[in-house]
C-alpha cells in the first residue's frame, strides 16, 4: 500500500466517529480535496527556545515561570520548505502533567510529542493539512499517553504539541499551491464560519491572579475595554470562592463605572476565566449572587470553563453565558459542550491547531454559537495567526462590529520586545494595540498579517 493510500485510510479511520454524525465532516476530515497538489514531505526538523516570564504566571491553581517556543521545519520533495511556530503551555493543556513533573520536565514531554509527530510525517504525502492532522493525531496522542504515564491525558496536550507542525503544513501547502492569503487557505466547508472582514479586532489583555487592581484600572485608562480576568484562585473551594468574591468586588469598584463605545449598554464587559476550578454549580451560583449584590452581574459577558471537564452537567440554567475552551478539544467535544448548554466557544488556533479550530468554528456557526479567540501567551507571530481567525468571525453578542482576540504576551514575557523584533512586519500598523483595538487594513488581509513571510530568526535555527 502506498504512503498516500495509507494516509487516506488512516484519515478515514480517525474520522470514523464523526462520520456517523456528520458525513460532510468526515468527508472534509478524510480530505480528498481534488485539484490540490499532492505534497510529499521529504525532510523534517525541529528546535525550541525557552522564554522567561516577567513574574510567575498563575492560573489553574499553578504558576509558570517560563514558556517554550518550539519550531517545526518541513521540506517537500520539490525543494520548498516552511517553518511553523508553537508556544507550549503544559499547565493549560493538562494541569495534571504540570503538577506531576518539574516545569522543564513537562515541557520536555510535550516537545517529545512534537518530535514524534515530525518523525511520523517524514516521507508521507498529503493534499491538505486537515488530512495530515486527522491522520497523525491518534498516534501522537497515544504516544503522549505513554511518555507522560497518563492514560487520561487531555487531547489538548497533543493538539498543543502539534501546532507548529500544523502551521508549517499550512505554509507548505500555501507554497505548493501558490496561495498567498489567509482567505485562500480556508477550505470551502469552513468559509461560512470565517466570512466576516472586520477592520478592528479588540485586543483582550489577561489579568492573572497576581495582577494588581491598579494595573487593571490602568488598562482601561489605556483604552482596553474587554479584559480576561482569572478567577478560581488557589485553595479549597471555600477559600477560592471568598478570594474570587473579594477580587470581583475590588475590580467592580475600580472599573465598574468606566464607559465604552464598543458595547451596546456602554459598560465594560467582564470576561472571567475559571479554568475548571469550580467543582459544583452551587459554588458558581454563590459567586453570581455576590455579583448581583454589588451590581456587577449585568456586566458579566462570559465565564469561561467554570467546571472541571469531567463534570458533564447541563448548564443551560446558569443565567450567564458560559464559554468552553480547553474542554472543547475537538469538534466532537465542542458539539457536546454546546448540547450541555455552553453558549460560546473560545477558539485557539494557536493551541489546538488551525486545522481543528476551523472545524470547531464551523460546528459552532451551524448551531448559532458565537466564538472568539483566546490566547496561550503566544509569541508575536502566533498572535497574527489568531488574529486572522478573529478578524473573520461574526461579531460577539453585545459587542460592536469587531472581532475579539486575547493577546497577553506583552504583559508576561520578559523579552517581549526582542520577540517582537522577530516579527517579519513588526512595524505594520496592525501589529500593536491602539486604544484597546488592533486596526486592520487592506495590507493585513493581503499578507495575512505577515504569516507567509520568512522569519529569519527562526529560519537560522535550521541553517
Amino acid at each position: 500500500m502506498t504512503n498516500r493510500r495509507k494516509f487516506i485510510k488512516t484519515s478515514l479511520l480517525a474520522a470514523g466517529a464523526a462520520a456517523v454524525a456528520s458525513p460532510l465532516e468526515a468527508l472534509v476530515s478524510s480530505c480528498t480535496n481534488t485539484g490540490q497538489k499532492m505534497i510529499t514531505i521529504s525532510k523534517v526538523n525541529s528546535n525550541f527556545e525557552r522564554e522567561p516570564l516577567i513574574r510567575p504566571f498563575g492560573f489553574k491553581g499553578g504558576y509558570m515561570k517560563e514558556i517554550w517556543q518550539t519550531v517545526s521545519y518541513l521540506e517537500s520533495n520539490s525543494g520548498a520548505h516552511s517553518i511553523g511556530l508553537c508556544t507550549q503551555s503544559v499547565l493549560w493543556s493538562d494541569a495534571s502533567v504540570f503538577a506531576s513533573h518539574s516545569e522543564s520536565g513537562g515541557n520536555a514531554l510535550m516537545y517529545a510529542m512534537t518530535e514524534r509527530a515530525m518523525q511520523i510525517v517524514s516521507g508521507q504525502t498529503f493534499t491538505s493539512p486537515v488530512e495530515l492532522l486527522d491522520a497523525i493525531l491518534p498516534e501522537v496522542y497515544s504516544f503522549g499517553q505513554k511518555v507522560t504515564s497518563n492514560p487520561q491525558l487531555r487531547k489538548t496536550f497533543a493538539l498543543n504539541a502539534l501546532v507548529g507542525l500544523d502551521n508549517a503544513a499550512w505554509l507548505l501547502y500555501a507554497k505548493e499551491n501558490k496561495i498567498s492569503t489567509f482567505d485562500g487557505l480556508i477550505p470551502p466547508a469552513y468559509r461560512p464560519a470565517l466570512s466576516s472582514r472586520h477592520d478592528k479586532v479588540a485586543g483582550i489583555p489577561l489579568m492573572a491572579y497576581a495582577i494588581p487592581i491598579e494595573e487593571i484600572k490602568k488598562a482601561t485608562d489605556d483604552g482596553y475595554f474587554f479584559m480576561k480576568i482569572k478567577i478560581g484562585q488557589p485553595g479549597t473551594q471555600e477559600e477560592m470562592l471568598e478570594k474570587d468574591k473579594e477580587r470581583l468586588t475590588a475590580i467592580h469598584k475600580a472599573i465598574g463605572d468606566v464607559n465604552t463605545a464598543y458595547t451596546k449598554n456602554g459598560k465594560l464587559p467582564y470576561y472571567f476565566d475559571a479554568n475548571g476550578r469550580y467543582e459544583k454549580k452551587e459554588t458558581l451560583m454563590k459567586l453570581l449572587d455576590h455579583a448581583k449584590s454589588i451590581g456587577a452581574f449585568d456586566q458579566i459577558a462570559i465565564i469561561e470553563e467554570p467546571f472541571p471537564e469531567e463534570l458533564e452537567i447541563d448548564v443551560s440554567d446558569i443565567p450567564v453565558r458560559l464559554a468552553s475552551d480547553e474542554s472543547a478539544h475537538t469538534v466532537e467535544d465542542a458539539v457536546k459542550r454546546i448540547e450541555m448548554g455552553y453558549k460560546a466557544i473560545a477558539l485557539k488556533a494557536i493551541a489546538k491547531t488551525l486545522s481543528m479550530t476551523m472545524k470547531i468554528a464551523q460546528a459552532a456557526h451551524e448551531r448559532d454559537i458565537p466564538c472568539f479567540c483566546a490566547d496561550l501567551t503566544v509569541n508575536p507571530v502566533l498572535v497574527e495567526w489568531n488574529k486572522n481567525v478573529a478578524a473573520r468571525l461574526a461579531s460577539f453578542p453585545g459587542i460592536g462590529n469587531l472581532g475579539l482576540v486575547e493577546s497577553n504576551g506583552h504583559q508576561n514575557y520578559l523579552n517581549w520586545n526582542t520577540m517582537l523584533g522577530y516579527h517579519p512586519r513588526k512595524d505594520a500598523p496592525w501589529v500593536t494595540v491602539k486604544r484597546g483595538v488592533y486596526e486592520l487594513d487592506k495590507e493585513f488581509y493581503k499578507t495575512g498579517g505577515g504569516i507567509f513571510d520568512p522569519i529569519p530568526h527562526y529560519e537560522e535555527m535550521f541553517t
